[in-house]
């Protein structure tokens, strides 16, 4: 089944409901990070998450894999947290996602 066979809306309108940002992504052969598009979700079971392709918004969701990652997520939380702080501080391509993501944000109306 397809998207547009339970909504009227558009393709067009579809893909505008997603917000696009800019995210660093990790190359799985060892090399550098580098900075890619993303999508933030406007609906559907992961609405409001970035992910890579807009179709990955209404992908049913693997139940195992969730709960599995709460548990990793709980043990090491604080592990993490430290390390993100760092890397969003120093690395170079987190600055650049930082630039970019900023220059796309809409500006907010003064009150």
């Amino acid at each position: 089944m397809r998207l547009n066979e339970f909504t009227n809306k558009s393709v067009e309108e579809q893909i505008s409901e997603a917000g696009m940002v800019f995210a660093r992504s990790k190359n799985t052969k060892g090399g550098g990070v580098k900075t890619t598009q993303k999508f933030v979700c406007g609906s559907g079971p992961r609405a409001g998450r970035r992910v890579s392709k807009i179709s990955q918004c209404f992908a049913p969701i693997d139940i195992s894999k969730r709960i599995q990652m709460k548990k990793t997520r709980a043990k090491t939380k604080i592990k993490q947290a430290r390390r993100s702080k760092r890397t969003k501080r120093i690395d170079p391509s987190s600055l650049l996602t930082k630039i970019l993501n900023k220059a796309r944000k809409p500006a907010k109306p003064k009150l």
